[in-house]
């Protein structure tokens, strides 16, 4: 499967944002799916995750209340509603996928299989 991550951008801290990740090549329904962030200097963090059949949902503690992730089924796309965003926010965004015969909830990168190109979140206080 292929990953293309979009929608980040430039924002001033409270601000919202809704990063999309459009997947293609493979059976959408098959994938659990997560997004990650990285910023400079630092390892790639968990963010949040969906199982396949999206009725499970994490998120990691430090984006709790204010980050929401979902999927459509039908438009083949993973996203990330992130709220009241912080200048911590800051990162780069990567949506990850892997294929899953279960509803389990992965939260681990070394879990996924399959990474989009990532997309530049910016905050500015």
């Amino acid at each position: 499967v292929q990953l293309q991550a979009s929608g980040g951008g430039q924002v001033q801290a409270g601000g919202s944002l809704r990063l999309s990740c459009a997947a293609s090549g493979g059976t959408f329904s098959d994938y659990s799916m997560g997004w990650f962030r990285q910023a400079p200097g630092k390892e790639r963090e968990f963010v949040a995750a969906i199982s396949r059949g999206g009725t499970k949902t994490g998120y990691g503690d430090s984006v709790k209340g204010r980050f929401t992730i979902s999927r459509a089924y039908a438009k083949n796309t993973l996203y990330l509603q992130m709220s009241s965003l912080k200048p911590e926010d800051t990162a780069v965004y990567y949506c990850a996928a892997r294929t899953d015969v279960t509803g389990t909830l992965r939260i681990h990168r070394d879990e996924y299989t399959y990474w989009g190109q990532g997309t530049q979140v910016t905050v500015s206080s």
